[in-house]
């Protein structure tokens, strides 16, 4: 089996979300999903340059194809978009891999731990674009209605009528009082025993992100999220020894070389690539080994369509220190289920805050061309 062509189609999702479809010498084809963060035009564009040395490898040798782009394209580790686009392209060579098999990725990653995926629902603001406490509180009733054990918010109010500069988010005593009140107010809907994870996305600076920590933790929170920049892994180690609040952060690194140094100083108390991001579900694998020497648990960002979060669903289940999947799709709904098959009458793949592993082959979803077309994002084609 040979690859004969690779090929992109981008669409409306968390930005501009990048397809990928491999195809073969014998029929089969292969799809993955490279993470939206970095836009569309850079990674179509790095995926294309990198099809003259896929075509002609066998797609099953996965390790070989990445490892040979990642050392003719990359020459040696690196980051950012280059990353997002080798590891779209890695989720689809798993996928063609799974086919030709006749088994799901989890199988060839090992095999699984558990059956289920447990997720997080991503609520942002909640139900009120202007981020109210009632707004919150609906949201966060609701989500634990639908089944979910966890939850998270986002508290960084770039917008508070308080804050004092645009550019310096150094937190003043007001921003602080509304972050404690919509905790709080949450915490109180939703009981002691539901996980609460509060996302601040790298705003801060460690004074700020201390107090912030301080204030947060009568709330037992699952975590804090990215207090403060993941460039200076020294400041993320001074914020985590302040407070009894747990750290979470590593959602902008890359590869196992950038998950070394923030596992190695103990600067995190649970660690988040985005798989679609960080090189594709075998680095994703590493990654997580390597926290799992640290006794690190492994709870994977995601801003995917369902195709990255099914591919994510498999690494997760063939890792022993997996602890929560983001799902981050409330706000998008209708346009999420619509890029996928649903594997029965549902109408979703997320079931009472779970996925349930698949067990066809490759990465058990099949796309919805129909979704795909009416979400597609012009200029781009439409694996063309």
């Amino acid at each position: 089996m040979r690859i004969v062509d690779v090929r992109t189609a981008v669409v409306a999702y968390h930005g501009q979300a990048t397809l990928v479809r491999i195809d073969t010498d014998e029929g089969l084809t292969g799809f993955g999903e490279a993470n939206p963060d970095a836009g569309a035009a850079g990674v179509v564009g790095l995926i294309n340059s990198m099809k003259e040395l896929l075509v002609g490898e066998d797609p099953r040798d996965v390790e070989r194809c990445w490892e040979k782009l990642r050392r003719r394209v990359f020459a040696g580790p690196q980051a950012g978009v280059y990353v997002i686009a080798l590891s779209g392209i890695e989720l689809a060579l798993w996928d063609l891999a799974g086919k030709a098999a006749g088994q799901p990725v989890h199988r060839l990653l090992g095999g699984k731990f558990r059956d289920r995926i447990r997720l997080y629902a991503d609520c942002g603001d909640g139900d009120d674009p202007a981020g109210s406490v009632a707004g919150c509180v609906d949201r966060a009733q609701r989500m634990v209605e639908e089944g979910f054990t966890a939850i998270k918010f986002d508290i960084d109010d770039l917008n508070h009528p308080a804050k004092f500069d645009a550019f310096n988010h150094t937190v003043n005593a007001s921003e602080l009082r509304s972050m404690v009140e919509r905790v709080g107010a949450v915490r109180d809907a939703i009981g002691p025993d539901v996980d609460l994870a509060i996302d601040l996305h790298a705003r801060y600076d460690v004074p700020s992100a201390c107090r912030i920590a301080w204030e947060l933790e009568p709330f037992n929170l699952m975590w804090l999220e990215e207090p403060v920049p993941a460039e200076n892994v020294d400041a993320l180690v001074r914020v985590r020894a302040q407070t009894r609040t747990p750290i979470c952060a590593g959602e902008n690194l890359y590869l196992r070389w950038g998950f070394r140094e923030l596992l190695e100083k103990g600067a995190v108390d649970v660690i988040e690539p985005d798989v679609p991001k960080c090189g594709g579900l075998a680095e994703a694998k590493k990654i997580a080994n390597l926290a799992e020497m640290h006794y690190v648990p492994f709870a994977p960002h995601l801003v995917s369509t369902p195709l990255g979060t099914m591919a994510t669903v498999h690494q997760c289940a063939a890792i022993p220190n997996f602890y929560v999947q983001e799902w981050h799709a409330l706000d998008e709904r209708e346009v999420w289920d619509s890029y996928v098959v649903a594997p029965d009458t549902s109408g979703s793949i997320v079931k009472d805050g779970y996925i349930t592993l698949p067990e066809t082959p490759g990465i058990g979803v099949e796309l919805d061309m129909d979704g795909v077309r009416k979400h597609a994002v012009p200029g781009f084609g439409i694996f063309e």
